[in-house]
């Protein structure tokens, strides 16, 4: 707990507030690793560090909106310790991983509301394997349809939100399309920020999947027997290079039958402890998931109710805002503009798409669908220019509207190839002190050296 307890700081010299807010389930050490190394890059008298823990552990069931307040609400207590100690906050960065990534992009919607990002000059905003479109699984089948159903179902508020099944506020849309809609305080306090990066895990996140961390239609990495990765430079092989991430490799013959045989057999072989060690555990997880899941969204659901009627300890007048800058100009006066956004069921990501966030590096796509998570190699396009296509996801038409706002906002993207570890997810940010987590150092240094401004 020392980094959470870290907030309180005697007066310095530093005008910079850097918040890192951690994810779902978690807690302040989660991201202890990199307040660390933000601390050991600048040390107290350029930069201040505040790991929010208002919603340390099972508050993280309540919801974003409910998250983004309390954060807000510390973010707002944490200014005012600062400058009643002779400190003057003058610039403010936001970091978010994995849900905390959706939480500080709502709470930086409050902030600009409030006028901070007036005072304050917005620098960095950045997240880590972050769920932008949600986690609803874009593969056809009924585990799929199972697993949506499922989990939207066992996680409280968040759950819904994370699996675009609520109905936010008036709007009569998820809370996830509100904060991607160009007229949205979102959306608008986004793009205050000076530099906005992204990092995504491309194999084995399973909490928070390539295509809605990277915020994309397609999924080169699907099948990595059939590509070369390039990396950046100084920090290959965990970095891939954004401007030029894969290249096909050349056609290999078909393997015999035989061949087929003996490699499936190796790989079952390979795999045979991993799925034996799940058919016992799976079963008693599962039952013991499902029960806490009953006991924690009931609590999740009183605490709502407590934040709600505001006898959580966050006054609610100041966070309750107008969502979309139409509403807000009558309400404050201002001179923002306004679009629409549509928010149909589900169609194919199909000729009507032209562009992708890959469409500035060698990757592109083609109309043809991946309905069940698996490409190969004959999938793959090869146009004349030698550059390599993708197949489209099936995505829902919500989802491709959020790529599409998102995009507009000009993240800067860097997808994460972690290979020494099954759980990419806890590994990109050096969740906890293990060497088998030391290529996330990798991914934290990029970030310090190449990205974050002081």
């Amino acid at each position: 707990m020392e980094a959470a307890e870290r907030t309180k700081t005697e007066p310095t010299e530093a005008i910079h507030l850097c918040v890192l807010v951690h994810g779902l389930w978690g807690n302040p050490d989660h991201l202890a690793y990199i307040a660390s190394a933000l601390r050991d890059k600048y040390p107290d008298d350029q930069l201040h560090v505040l790991i929010a823990k208002s919603n340390s552990g099972n508050f993280t069931y309540d919801g974003i909106e409910t998250g983004a307040e309390r954060v807000t609400h510390e973010i707002e207590e944490s200014i005012a310790d600062l400058e009643r100690d002779g400190s003057k906050i003058k610039k403010i960065s936001m970091l978010g991983y994995s849900l905390g990534g959706l939480v500080a992009r709502y709470s930086i919607g409050l902030l600009h509301s409030n006028g901070w990002l007036d005072r304050l000059e917005p620098i960095n905003f950045t997240t880590f394997a972050s769920p932008h479109l949600g986690v609803r699984t874009p593969i056809l089948g009924y585990q799929s349809h199972l697993w949506n159903s499922f989990g939207s179902h066992t996680l409280s508020m968040s759950g819904k939100q994370l699996f675009g099944d609520d109905t936010f506020r008036d709007t009569g849309r998820p809370i996830l399309c509100v904060l991607a809609d160009p007229s949205s305080i979102f959306m608008q306090a986004l793009s205050r920020f000076k530099h906005r990066t992204l990092y995504a895990n491309i194999i084995n996140d399973r909490s928070a999947p390539y295509y809605t961390t990277f915020i994309t239609k397609i999924d080169p990495y699907i099948d990595l027997n059939s590509i070369n990765i390039n990396y950046v430079r100084g920090y290959a092989p965990t970095i891939i290079d954004p401007a030029n991430p894969v290249s096909l490799k050349p056609e290999a013959p078909p393997p015999t039958l035989l061949g087929q045989i003996a490699g499936t057999g190796q790989t079952l072989l390979n795999n045979a402890p991993f799925y034996a060690a799940m058919s016992l555990l799976v079963p008693i997880g599962a039952t013991a998931y499902l029960v806490n899941a009953g006991i924690q969204s009931v609590r999740s659901q009183n605490r709502i109710k407590l934040h709600e009627s505001g006898q959580a300890g966050v006054g609610l007048g100041n966070y309750r805002i107008p969502l979309m800058i139409e509403n807000a100009r009558s309400a404050v006066g201002g001179t923002f503009a306004s679009m629409n956004s549509s928010n149909s069921e589900y169609h194919a990501a199909g000729t009507d798409v032209t562009s992708d966030s890959c469409s500035n590096s060698s990757l592109d796509f083609h109309d043809e669908e991946v309905t069940n998570g698996r490409i190969s190699s004959t999938d793959l396009k090869r146009t004349p220019s030698a550059q390599p296509k993708f197949p489209a996801l099936k995505l829902s038409s919500d989802q491709i509207e959020m790529i599409e706002n998102l995009d507009k906002a000009g993240f800067k993207k860097y997808a994460v190839h972690i290979q020494e570890v099954r759980h990419t997810h806890a590994a990109i940010v050096v969740r906890m002190k293990q060497r088998r987590f030391d290529e996330g150092k990798v991914v934290i240094k990029h970030w310090l050296d190449e990205e974050f401004e002081i």
